[in-house]
């Protein structure tokens, strides 16, 4: 809070007391009409037969009023409170806050920060450590690897051995530091309908999918021209590229004739936000830990 906001909320608070004071002491006193007898003096106004009494508050009503409000003036000194004006007490907002914060960071390395410097393939076998990366999976990751990291449509499944980046602590760490850009180009102008056809005919063939064996044959040959350069002659994938494997039967588009024409025809876009500006190192190692094991269960519940 700025000087002039924290003299602002000094001058109203300031304000609104005396107002108080004012109003309360102005109707402490009766005006006392001769013509009525003392002690039933009323305001002159009736209601339905009713008159409304002019008396004072109660003395103990009344002392309790000024009690809070000797108390508001008495703590405004103590405790201003209010940017960087200190009271007697030194206490100010601001300050609480950064204290606060100073006390969640050392809870924070204190509970993640053993975590830094250890090894990924070691966090993994640390039951403590991967229910707190599963936690923080489930708030970070989740909406699109889904709960379980199962994957979504587009999204990859991370508990499989399939990966398009490669699986080690290393290239898990990279994906999760820097993020990743996926990148299908278009196809469909480059070989035309019919390349399309014969290519998604070929990729079914590959992974022993019902197909049309002429058309495959067909969509070899323009695989081997247009989509060797990224899949490989084998079509196996390039982890550096990020070009799937398209004979595992993983698909991470869908595996129907439409789908896959589709994907060749206008090809596909994805990204993976990078996670370094929303998350603590320690944080991503132990995310990194938890994605690592989840395609390794056996090795982790050994």
């Amino acid at each position: 809070m700025t000087t002039f906001w924290s003299l602002w909320v000094i001058v109203l608070t300031l304000a609104n007391l005396a107002l108080v004071c004012w109003v309360l002491f102005a109707n402490r006193k009766v005006a006392v009409d001769d013509q009525q007898e003392p002690g039933n003096q009323t305001t002159g106004h009736v209601y339905d037969g009713i008159e409304e009494y002019d008396n004072p508050l109660p003395r103990w009503w009344f002392l309790m009023f000024v009690g809070s409000l000797v108390f508001s003036a008495i703590y405004l000194v103590i405790y201003p409170g209010m940017g960087n004006f200190k009271g007697v007490s030194g206490w100010t907002s601001v300050g609480e806050l950064n204290r606060d914060q100073e006390k969640a960071m050392e809870k924070f390395d204190e509970t993640f920060g053993k975590f830094a410097e250890m090894p990924i393939e070691e966090i993994a076998q640390n039951r403590d450590a991967l229910k707190m990366g599963a936690r923080i999976f489930a708030n970070n990751c989740s909406v699109c690897h889904g709960a379980d990291g199962g994957g979504n449509y587009g999204f990859p499944n991370l508990t499989d051995s399939d990966w398009l980046y490669g699986g080690s602590p290393e290239k898990i760490l990279e994906t999760l530091y820097k993020g990743r850009q996926g990148l299908m180009p278009p196809q469909g102008p480059i070989i035309g309908e019919e390349g399309v056809r014969n290519t998604a005919e070929y990729v079914l063939s590959l992974n022993g999918l019902e197909h049309n064996a002429e058309m495959a044959a067909a969509g070899k040959k323009v695989f081997g021209q247009v989509c060797m350069a990224c899949h490989g002659m084998d079509a196996k994938g390039n982890q550096a590229l990020g070009a799937p494997n398209l004979t595992d039967n993983i698909w991470l588009y869908g595996s129907s004739r439409e789908q896959i024409q589709h994907t060749i025809r206008g090809g596909r876009s994805n990204q993976m936000p990078a996670q370094d500006d929303k998350l603590r190192d320690d944080k991503i190692r132990l995310v990194a830990a938890y994605v690592y094991s989840l395609s390794r269960q056996e090795e982790v519940e050994q």
